[in-house]
């Protein structure tokens, strides 16, 4: 990490609301847990007196069947962020150039300003056309955050072959992956893949994740990866999480079935974006975004101002909650 860009670098703006009477739809969590997850922590939270195993092999087992990979092409993280840090850190040099969607996750820009590097925008949905061999690093969101849509399978799969000819690497942060039935891109050689359980099981505080990759990539995150870096809790209940695959399907279901009838109230008062993400993006046109956030949250409901991803500025995102929660989303946005 680069000392001089240290200073230099700011937070960026996340949703989520800590208040207990905000109906919080600024964060694209799910609202539900697997049954039995507290008995797992609480058994974990015993066995964390002692440090966790290392290798945390069970852990490493359940994310390569959730994943589609080996196990030995897990590295275990502290969050998908974790990962993305852990990617970005130990591909990319001061002074690099790192091509970078538009509008999307902004800690992507974030850390690769804390390496020295430079990001070079490009319109996310553009990313798959342009030619690797410039950048030391590429990323892409798969499905894209904010704007919600996954890329074509084979049309990402080409890029990642582009990228692998150019000796690029390609990191694909496939957090919202999860709520879709879509391929991930787990061991595909030339890419590191991020993902996280903080969405899907509906866990932000758990911070557990993981990287997978092959190869040279594989052998740095490896190297790179600080003993210990996940707590035994959050081993043992992502661990649990990733093998409830009934909650996968239902959770699955539930959202895609949510996020198309929630889409076809808002079109009648906002352009929405096609999404298969766990969120909805809403062009509310020249409304006062700030204005229009602070309304809906004086009436107990937190949405997220999108104006804060780059290249939106009438924007705002809100997430597909369960059916009363999403009704009453619905009743406040139409009378706003």
């Amino acid at each position: 990490m680069d000392p001089d860009a240290i200073r230099a670098v700011k937070r960026v703006s996340h949703g989520s609301s800590d208040d207990p009477h905000i109906l919080d739809f600024s964060a694209n969590t799910n609202p539900l847990i697997p049954d039995g997850v507290t008995d797992v922590y609480m058994s974990a939270l015993h066995d964390a007196r002692t440090y966790p195993p290392e290798p945390p092999t069970a852990y490493r087992a359940a994310a390569a069947d959730f994943a589609g990979c080996e196990a030995d092409q897990v590295v275990p993280t502290p969050g998908g962020l974790a990962a993305i840090r852990l990617a970005i850190e130990t591909t990319v040099q001061p002074s690099d150039s790192v091509l970078v969607p538009a509008p999307s996750f902004a800690e992507y820009t974030r850390e690769v300003r804390l390496q020295g590097a430079d990001p070079v925008f490009v319109t996310h949905d553009a990313i798959p056309d342009t030619d690797p061999s410039e950048y030391a690093l590429a990323i892409v969101c798969n499905p894209n955050n904010p704007t919600g849509e996954c890329y074509d399978a084979e049309r990402l799969r080409s890029f990642a072959a582009s990228c692998r000819e150019a000796g690029t690497p390609l990191l694909v942060d496939e957090a919202f992956l999860g709520f879709t039935d879509q391929p991930s891109l787990a061991g595909t050689p030339g890419v590191v893949v991020a993902r996280s359980l903080t969405k899907l099981f509906g866990l932000p505080g758990l911070r557990a994740g993981f990287a997978v990759a092959t190869g040279t990539l594989l052998d740095e995150l490896v190297a790179a990866r600080r003993t210990w870096n996940v707590g035994r809790p959050a081993l043992d209940v992502g661990t649990y999480c990733l093998e409830r695959e009934e909650f996968v399907s239902e959770t699955r279901q539930r959202v895609a079935e949510e996020r198309e009838r929630m889409r076809d109230t808002l079109s009648g008062h906002y352009e929405v974006h096609a999404s298969d993400a766990p969120f909805l993006l809403l062009d509310v046109g020249g409304r006062n975004i700030a204005a229009l956030v602070e309304a809906v949250r004086e009436r107990g409901i937190a949405i997220r101002d999108a104006t804060t991803f780059r290249g939106l500025d009438s924007h705002i995102r809100v997430a597909v909650r369960l059916s009363k929660e999403n009704d009453r989303l619905l009743e406040v946005l139409e009378d706003v």
